[in-house]
């Protein structure tokens, strides 16, 4: 197995990610964030296009997840791709997850996916979700 780290723009990034987090502060998000980013939700059948939704569902899970800790992260082949392994709580279940992140050259990133289990937390985090963000859909498609 080959020791890989990310490219320096975006392993610049993540640190920006990491401190964003473990401050419970997204103000620098949009810095990290290229124009052409999407989201693919674990509750969501389409993704979301966007800065405005990219911004809007990671500062609302942000507020939503309770006990939220990262574990281990690996680096893809690319250099410009990282899986993040987590934990957390949402309404009382447990649940364990990935962020899964893509940076351009420049260190922005253009896909961040989320994979979230067992079903039952899945589904505490899609209520939970839908309960804050339900009127604000309209940011989700991209409008």
């Amino acid at each position: 197995m080959r020791n890989l780290s990310l490219a320096p723009a975006a392993a610049q990034s993540l640190d920006t990610w990491h401190t964003m987090i473990a401050t419970h502060n997204m103000d620098a998000l949009d810095s990290i964030v290229a124009d052409e980013v999407v989201f693919r939700s674990p509750v969501a059948h389409t993704p979301y296009p966007g800065r405005a939704a990219i911004q809007l569902v990671l500062t609302t899970v942000n507020e939503v997840f309770e006990d939220f800790r990262y574990h281990r992260s690996f680096v893809g082949d690319d250099q410009a791709s990282v899986v993040l392994e987590f934990s957390a709580n949402v309404a009382g279940k447990a649940l364990k997850g990935i962020d899964m992140i893509r940076f351009d050259a420049t260190g922005k990133i253009v896909e961040f996916e989320v994979m979230v289990r067992p079903l039952s937390a899945l589904q505490a985090l899609g209520e939970a979700m839908g309960a804050r963000l339900g009127a604000q859909k309209h940011i989700l498609r991209g409008a």
